[in-house]
């Protein structure tokens, strides 16, 4: 199986074009699309849906992260092997964290021109590189044969914003980190992160505030509010949304990417 995550939406032909490449290859590779619905150049975007969406894939599942602003410079192209699935994508930054989330078994260089499509583009690597490739590597390709084996750190991390304990550990402030098609606004701070700053306290009391809007008590669900109504909850992904019930948080609350969100608890009376 392959899975696609790129930039380059639907209108335009690029996605049919690298589909029909993986099947010249393998005319039996399974594709599914994840998205093409990601923000033009939004890398860490697309870091956060691969890393979202990768473990409900089954095992030797290939992935193709086609989010790649410098696409014809020097940047290396990488295959990486983790958790019994491959991940092949720009050295940008956009597997910062899949490659900090498990052990990682192998990351490949991608060197050996006899798998790319002759001559390679400029502006098209997931025609020329990323779709071939793909199709080998579905067709029982092994990576060592793909170029050189380099170590994790030589990989490119982003910067990415972490939520964190304000001074005095009162306050966890973190921040939007994408803003879906409902206009949920979906933080970077989970339910792990709250439990180790403030062990113990219940969802009823925890106050989360995100451009001057204040929601007090994380929800099991959007209809725990009346409609238009902001909501706070733990979403799919384990990290806490703001919603807002039959409405759009994001123009609700004049929030975007990058919006800092904030979260304390509210002692009880």
């Amino acid at each position: 199986m392959i899975t696609f995550l790129t930039d380059f939406g639907t209108a335009d032909p690029y996605v049919g074009i690298m589909k029909g490449v993986v099947f010249s290859v393998n005319p039996s590779a399974v594709i599914i699309d994840i998205t093409h619905e990601i923000m033009p150049q939004d890398i860490a975007g697309a870091a956060f849906c691969i890393y979202s969406a990768y473990p409900y894939f089954p095992s030797g599942t290939i992935h193709v992260v086609v989010v790649d602003p410098g696409v014809g410079s020097h940047r290396s192209i990488l295959l990486v092997s983790m958790a019994g699935h491959f991940f092949l994508a720009p050295d940008n930054g956009v597997l910062s964290l899949i490659l900090k989330s498990g052990k990682v078994d192998s990351i490949t260089s991608l060197e050996n021109e006899r798998y790319f499509l002759k001559p390679v583009s400029q502006t098209f690597h997931g025609r020329d590189i990323f779709a071939p490739v793909a199709g080998h590597l579905s067709k029982g390709l092994q990576p060592d044969q793909l170029g050189p084996e380099i170590k994790p750190n030589q990989a490119v991390f982003l910067n990415l914003p972490m939520p964190y304990l304000s001074a005095g550990s009162r306050e966890i402030v973190g921040g939007v980190i994408r803003v879906d098609r409902f206009g949920n606004l979906i933080t970077n701070i989970n339910q792990q992160f709250i439990d180790k700053a403030f062990g113990g306290a219940e969802k009823r009391q925890l106050k989360i505030s995100v451009e001057g809007h204040q929601i007090t008590g994380v929800s099991d669900c959007y209809q725990d509010v009346s409609p238009l109504s902001l909501v706070a909850l733990v979403g799919s992904m384990g990290f806490i949304e703001i919603s807002a019930n039959c409405g759009n948080a994001s123009e609700f609350c004049g929030a975007s990417k990058g919006s800092m969100v904030s979260i304390s608890v509210v002692e009880a009376a």
